[in-house]
């Protein structure tokens, strides 16, 4: 069959989607449960771009509070529960220690931030904010002597990639066809239809997918993703801003977070991170080169390193660094000055409304992408007819059907099942899988049947899962993204590993 005959007879998406981070992931589901044809395209790994380089929280994000950005701060305030309902094992609610420091914003000023944020939110089930005294309350243990008094308020910890995988998983449960290592090299209207272009990056081999709309969701690349649409109008809409982070063996005992202030203005989390660590970020830094080369510099380390040591008690060390990750926000060009001003808003613009639709995204947050998402679908929906209504809001992602405060509960019923298993390889699968823990492990009955360990019991059935179930299909998007297991795991079990994913694909 030619190519103009494959083209002919090929069935018309609803929406085609570029970029398979959590807004892409996060339209795909919400459109595929309304009952449209979802096609998505990312040219890399799920989550492989700025969605696994966040601080990992989903927040309102305090310091917003400072630029007025109240509406911002609302919509992510109330998406706190909804999102912790939806993914109870991969979200979890998290208290963040914010001590006072005499040099910088006074205490009634923080005072009355944290009120606000407590109160313009809808705040339900979390914990109000509190006052302590540093030197009575074991957070302030690891603080330097000087820090008298703090704050402590509520937010939640999310595993980033998984936020995505789960969303794209959901989305192909309900029909969405999701596509990764797939590139998008042109696209042109037809006829009132997008005509384009995707190759896959693994073989090569090209093809053309019809649709009747097209949603920009590439992030960092949205710019460059237009370019190579014609009916682009090839102007700049986003600032790129550089997060960095560290990660270091862990400094405290206890499982609360902390928030530093610095002189710039600025603010920095460490944040109790995969049992052993602690991760330690970010920076806000203006960024112009290519997305895929960003890397953390000299002087952000040294920066993190510094307003960490002004404030833990035991100073932090260039040579603490375990690991250390970058990612790129492509923020909405407002016109800001300062990298750290630039709005977390996001901008949704449409192009070409009177025949083929193409809808950019600009800027956003990981805690509002299910906000987005439902955005997004509202304002295609005219112009490529109405399907279904809002429906994400009450919708577990998959493995998070079970209630709030329940996630010891269901690990020890699993650990019942799986008695060979011990409890703390349990509790770090139901972490990544919630109640589907019992299908990865299956009909196992010893180790035996999980067959190769790859070190932090990490089994083949479970490697096997991942690459059937959740498009992984290298040692990073397994270590580094699916599991987080990249900073347990020695290199020559990373060989095995490599090895083991080449004989299963090939």
């Amino acid at each position: 069959m030619s190519e103009k005959d494959e083209e002919k007879n090929s069935k018309i998406f609803d929406i085609f989607i570029i970029g398979g981070g959590i807004n892409g992931a996060g339209i795909a589901r919400d459109g595929a449960g309304r009952g449209y044809k979802i096609y998505l395209a990312e040219m890399g790994d799920l989550a492989s771009g700025t969605s696994s380089a966040a601080t990992k929280l989903i927040h309102g994000g305090l310091r917003y509070l400072e630029y007025f950005e109240f509406h911002l701060v609302r919509e992510a305030l109330k998406e706190r529960e909804i999102l912790w309902a939806l993914a109870p094992f991969i979200i979890k609610p998290m208290r963040f220690i914010l001590p006072h420091h005499k040099g910088l914003r006074p205490a009634p000023l923080l005072r009355l931030g944290l009120f606000l944020y407590d109160h313009i939110g809808g705040r339900k089930k979390l914990p109000p904010t509190k006052t302590i005294n540093l030197r009575k309350n074991i957070v302030g243990k690891p603080l330097r002597a000087d820090f008298k008094i703090g704050f402590e308020y509520s937010d939640c910890f999310v595993d980033d990639a998984r936020l995505v995988v789960l969303n794209a998983k959901d989305a192909a449960n309900l029909g969405a066809d999701i596509n990764v290592r797939t590139k998008l090299i042109n696209a042109e209207i037809i006829d009132n239809i997008w005509h384009l272009r995707v190759k896959n990056i693994n073989n090569n081999k090209e093809k053309i997918i019809r649709a009747k709309s097209l949603i920009n969701a590439a992030g960092p690349w949205v710019d460059i993703v237009n370019s190579t649409i014609k009916q682009s109008d090839k102007k700049k809409h986003i600032r790129l801003v550089k997060g960095s982070h560290i990660v270091v063996n862990k400094l405290y005992e206890h499982d609360k977070a902390y928030i530093f202030q610095n002189a710039d203005n600025r603010i920095i989390f460490a944040i109790p991170y995969q049992e052993n660590f602690t991760l330690i970020g970010t920076t806000d830094v203006e960024y112009d080169g290519d997305p895929k080369d960003v890397a953390i510099s000299s002087d952000e380390i040294n920066y993190l390193c510094k307003i960490s040591s002004h404030y833990f008690r035991t100073p932090l060390k260039r040579a603490d660094i375990v690991w250390a990750y970058s990612g790129v926000r492509p923020l909405f060009d407002d016109g800001a000055t300062k990298a750290q001003e630039i709005t977390r808003d996001y901008i949704l613009e449409i192009e070409n409304a009177n025949s083929a639709p193409l809808l950019n995204i600009y800027g956003g947050k990981l805690t509002t992408y299910r906000h987005l998402a439902e955005g997004a679908l509202e304002k295609l929906a005219p112009l490529i007819g109405k399907k279904g209504k809002k429906w994400t809001a009450n919708s577990p992602l998959p493995g998070g059907d079970f209630a709030i405060g329940s996630f010891d509960k269901l690990v020890n019923k699993i650990n019942e099942q799986y008695p060979f298993l011990p409890h703390s390889q349990i509790k770090r699968m139901v972490r990544l899988y919630g109640t589907l823990t019992t299908k990865v492990l299956g009909k196992a009955k010893s180790h035996y049947d999980l067959g190769e360990d790859f070190g932090a019991n990490l089994s083949a059935r479970e490697v096997d899962y991942l690459l059937k179930e959740e498009w992984a299909q290298t040692v990073e998007d397994i270590l580094w993204r699916r599991t987080k297991l990249g900073l347990s795991i020695n290199d020559r079990d990373k060989r095995a590993l490599a090895k083991y994913i080449a004989e299963k694909l090939s």
